[in-house]
């Protein structure tokens, strides 16, 4: 049987850089519908930097690293999910719900009543497994250029 762990890491170790290079890549190839060219992934890096989250979590899959979460804390009693990614080879394997539990425990942790995030029209698969996990979509309270749905989740 497989083995789910999920550790708090540094946005900048090697493991959390390959995990986010990865969530780029797909992103970027998602939204314009063919593979990245190249710099684009770095490009989006740069635009979107990752210096902002309060805690950062990698998930592995016997002890491979599997995917990543975020938390933001925009507000004291807000936290905001961020970089959510699992690898395509782990998915449906119950990491994608262990990390958002163990962000939804960062953000209590940090003093969040609430944890809130935003998404592209094109995640449906993303969308499905937050309304799956306690989210329900909200009216925006951003206006990112990517972000097409909103959703948030109460924390106590």
């Amino acid at each position: 049987m497989s083995a789910w762990t999920v550790r708090r890491a540094d946005v900048r170790e090697p493991e959390a850089q390959e995990l986010l290079v990865s969530y780029y890549d797909e992103l970027v190839s998602r939204y314009w519908g063919r593979p990245c060219l190249p710099g684009e992934v770095e490009a989006a890096m740069r635009d979107e930097p990752n210096d902002d989250l309060a805690v950062f979590l990698v998930a592995s899959m016997d002890g491979e690293p599997a995917g990543c979460v975020g938390v933001r804390m925009p507000a004291a009693d807000l936290g905001e999910l961020s970089r959510m990614y699992i690898r395509p080879e782990f998915r449906r394997s119950g990491g994608g719900g262990l990390l958002l539990g163990a962000a939804d425990r960062a953000a209590v942790e940090l003093g969040a009543r609430a944890i809130r995030l935003d998404t592209r029209h094109d995640l449906v698969e993303a969308r499905a497994m937050y309304a799956r996990h306690g989210y329900r979509e909200v009216p925006a309270f951003n206006d990112g250029p990517y972000a097409d749905h909103w959703f948030e989740k109460a924390l106590t």
